[in-house]
């Protein structure tokens, strides 16, 4: 939990009590949709469907191969030097969108850790308000709380992440008339204003940790990582076939360049798949939030 903080921000409206939150969107729309769909495969699905791209590929490549041996004679280096060239291309394709996707996981990590600490300093502040905001504010954030860890375990744009959300902006409301109340009550209090702050900087710590959950690699690049990768084995395995050699190059080849793209998808699904943005910080949080307060409010 952060301590005190020096900035010196005006209180807003809670920016999750608008009608419409940042997952909500284009909630309708087929891309959505699409995306959902994606967000939904397990990582097994996800595995089999890259494999069968890059299988087919292959297969068809090294067929195609056998079919043209008998010319490998005048083949054989021109199917080599394209290949060779396009291996390098793909290479630097499937860098680029693992960098992409990387960065991206690091981004969700920072932002839940970010909104965990926000969360506590708001809590921790809430202790030295008066009765009753202050046993409310306390209340309120507990459940806030509790549906920020379930934000962890659902699916991006899905109907239930908009629920929680949907709640979470009820609660942020609520959180920011007991803030008004208690600054009402004692203008002059240093407290309700630290407070006041730090409830500032969880709303906007929320609306970037959603912002950073939904922030995927584009469509375009995985896209171009896929068939990028299919047309560069089907041609390894064309110029294979063609000097006679074995399948087990083509088939290490392929199961390296699956498990690359198994992974880069994966770290772009952050509640699903075995690579999973941890909450743990969140969870500790609200672990915390289960013993007596540390701190009593101001005495009459």
């Amino acid at each position: 939990m952060n301590g005190a903080s020096g900035r010196s921000q005006a209180p807003r409206q809670p920016s999750g009590a608008t009608s419409q939150g940042p997952l909500e969107r284009g909630s309708t729309g087929a891309p959505v949709k699409i995306v959902c769909v994606f967000f939904r495969l397990s990582t097994w699905e996800l595995g089999l469907i890259i494999l069968a791209v890059v299988g087919t590929a292959t297969l068809a490549g090294y067929t195609t191969g056998r079919y043209l041996r008998e010319h490998s004679a005048t083949q054989r280096e021109p199917f080599g030097v394209i290949q060779a060239a396009l291996l390098g291309v793909v290479g630097l394709i499937l860098a680029f969108g693992l960098t992409l996707a990387v960065g991206r996981y690091e981004d969700r990590r920072a932002a839940t850790v970010t909104e965990a600490n926000a969360i506590g300093t708001t809590y921790l502040r809430a202790q030295l308000l008066a009765e009753p905001e202050r046993s409310r504010s306390l209340s309120v954030l507990r459940r806030y709380t509790t549906l920020a860890v379930g934000v962890s375990k659902e699916v991006p744009n899905s109907p239930a992440m908009r629920r929680t959300t949907a709640a979470q902006g009820v609660l942020q409301r609520r959180l920011w008339s007991l803030a008004g109340r208690s600054i009402a009550a004692a203008p002059l209090a240093s407290a309700p204003r630290l407070y006041v702050d730090s409830l500032n900087s969880t709303i906007d710590d929320q609306s970037a940790r959603l912002s950073a959950l939904n922030n995927r690699v584009p469509g375009a690049v995985l896209a171009l990582e896929v068939l990028g990768a299919a047309l560069a084995l089907a041609l390894l395995s064309l110029h294979i076939s063609i000097l006679g050699r074995g399948l087990v190059p083509t088939i290490t080849a392929a199961a390296l360049v699956t498990l690359l793209l198994l992974v880069t998808f994966d770290l772009d699904r952050p509640t699903r798949g075995l690579i999973r943005v941890p909450s743990t910080p969140l969870v500790s949080l609200r672990a915390s939030m289960s013993l007596p307060p540390a701190a009593d409010g101001p005495h009459p």
